[in-house]
């Protein structure tokens, strides 16, 4: 009778657990707009979209992050509904009179963490936005302090007036870098 009531159990959980399992993110569930994206707080696991990223007009370093979701498109491919990239924003270290400092590499070196973006794209998630001349499709975009939880004061409309000409990249900044970088790691084996 024991074994009967343990696998009626184990029954339930396995249940509850796949149910779990099989709930979509909030992020897939929920209608965000402009400023409301949280930053994920599993992001530094996802696939790297782009590293290093030098902003010498900014004196800025930039890293990228995609969500698995985001991470299945393919070349040529517009990005789900769900997908999610985060982008942390650095600036780039400077010597006493204010130069950035630049590693062997010539590149700058990452100095401290400025603010995170967040950038997420979900069915009619865009049609709030306006004026609608700045639609980006349906993403939109949030930006924090570098703690992840303080709203940055930047204008979110600048982000969007500068992905606006990206139409045909599903409006992402170094769409063909991003696929030629997964192709050229795939090839090697990476």
């Amino acid at each position: 009778m024991k074994t009967v009531k343990w696998v009626a159990v184990a029954t339930m959980l396995a249940t509850v657990l796949f149910g779990c399992a099989q709930t979509p993110p909030a992020s897939q569930t929920r209608t965000f707009k402009d400023g409301e994206l949280p930053v994920p707080p599993n992001y530094k696991s996802w696939p790297k979209f782009l590293s290093e990223i030098q902003r010498t007009d900014t004196k800025q370093v930039r890293e990228i992050y995609i969500n698995p979701i985001g991470h299945t498109t393919k070349m040529g491919e517009d990005f789900p509904n769900g997908t999610i990239s985060v982008m942390e924003i650095y600036k780039a270290r400077e010597a006493a009179d204010g130069t950035p400092l630049k590693g062997a590499d010539g590149k700058f070196v990452k100095g401290e963490l400025l603010k995170v973006a967040v950038m997420g794209k979900g069915a009619d998630w865009g049609d709030s936005v306006t004026p609608p001349a700045l639609r980006n499709g349906d993403w939109v975009y949030s930006m924090y302090m570098a703690d992840g939880k303080t709203k940055a004061p930047d204008e979110l409309s600048t982000c969007r007036a500068c992905h606006l000409p990206l139409k045909d990249k599903d409006y992402i900044f170094r769409y063909d870098e991003y696929f030629q970088k997964r192709s050229d790691n795939s090839k090697s084996g990476g």
